[in-house]
């Protein structure tokens, strides 16, 4: 299977000198696709490549570019406000996927937009958290009383709460995987590992090891991969930072299995280095595939299929490879999140019931 051009250059950005017209038509009309404009726009920068590109091209990535620096002063004042919220509580919020890389000033915030601030809180001090937060301006987005039911006694977190005036979301999580799925790491081992964000008092960050290792849960086990490639460029990213930092490599695989987190691992530097070439010591790629992580041969080459034909780019209509993968993902994910029986349950009441509250109401 060719590479996509985009894949080819997160993988070896050196590669942006030289393009041709087209290719660069190719390239940006993927980038579009995945939700990666603005990183291109900074690895451009950081290559020294913005001189050589068609003058369009180059208008096209400043423009998102600062689209991007928008989002994050938008962002940042958001994270402020959640902190003023929680300033009476006593609870000091630990942050989570694009906004942490954004707090942390990692690479991996470069051009990145994220949808919503997910914060992580201990699961005794949600209702201390909610309220705090309602009293604030954030109310719950409208949800009818099955998935209030879904949030509150199956998943990780809140319903998520929406700003009345800014329209800005918060997601309040207690744990990074739901109650009801098999495996559960624990949130407090999370929260005694975190660190704190530097000149920001209150604010916290997950260490580098549960950093990475969420953001492989994020991506192999939500079972959505609209943003497929750019959370596989979050973790090639997140590689490329922490690697030089001692003892990251050396600890990660431990890490995982102490947090039964092996299999997303395992899956995240797969396809960290098949797709993006990321440079994984081969003594950490032995000792993952060697672990518990590593699936038998027969469901391996099936997720290779599934996940090769959904995180590259694509562009116009899926082919039914595509759809299928995409819809064999997502049962997947929902798998993983809950028992069959209540599974079953879950799927029926969105496949038929969900319609016909949306349409009564």
């Amino acid at each position: 299977m060719a590479r996509p051009l985009l894949v080819t250059v997160l993988a070896e950005p050196a590669r942006l000198h030289g393009l041709a017209p087209a290719q660069w038509d190719l390239l940006l009309r993927q980038s579009a696709a995945c939700g990666l404009h603005a990183s291109l726009y900074h690895l451009a920068l950081g290559q020294d490549a913005l001189a050589g590109m068609p003058e369009r091209a180059r208008r096209h990535l400043e423009w998102a570019d600062l689209r991007w620096r928008a989002h994050g002063r938008a962002a940042q004042h958001e994270v402020a406000c959640i902190l003023e919220a929680l300033s009476g509580t006593g609870v000091a919020p630990v942050l989570l996927k694009g906004a942490a890389y954004a707090a942390a000033g990692l690479q991996a915030a470069l051009g990145r937009r994220y949808a919503d601030i997910d914060i992580l809180v201990p699961k005794e001090r949600l209702p201390d958290v909610e309220a705090a937060l309602m009293l604030h301006g954030w109310r719950t987005t409208a949800l009818d009383p099955y998935d209030q039911r879904y949030y509150r006694e199956w998943m990780h977190e809140l319903p998520p709460m929406s700003h009345a005036q800014r329209g800005n979301t918060v997601d309040v999580h207690h744990a990074i995987v739901p109650e009801t799925a098999a495996a559960r790491p624990d949130p407090a081992k999370l929260r005694a590992a975190a660190v704190p964000v530097p000149g920001q008092p209150g604010l916290w960050t997950l260490c580098p090891h549960d950093m990475f290792l969420h953001s492989a849960v994020h991506l192999f086990w939500d079972g959505e991969f609209e943003h497929g490639l750019r959370d596989l460029f979050d973790l090639h990213r997140l590689a490329l930072q922490f690697g030089p930092q001692p003892g990251f490599w050396d600890g990660l695989a431990a890490r995982a299995r102490e947090l039964d987190l092996a299999r997303p691992l395992f899956y995240a530097l797969r396809y960290c280095v098949r797709l993006l070439g990321t440079a994984v010591p081969t003594a950490v790629l032995a000792e993952a595939e060697a672990g518990p992580g590593r699936p038998k041969a027969a469901l391996l080459a099936l997720m290779d299929a599934l996940f090769l034909r959904v995180l590259p780019p694509h562009l116009g209509s899926a082919g039914p490879a595509r759809r299928l993968a995409h819809g064999a993902l997502y049962v997947r994910g929902n798998w993983l999140r809950m028992p069959p029986l209540l599974l079953s349950r879950h799927l029926f009441h969105k496949a038929f019931l969900s319609p016909r509250l949306a349409e009564a109401g």
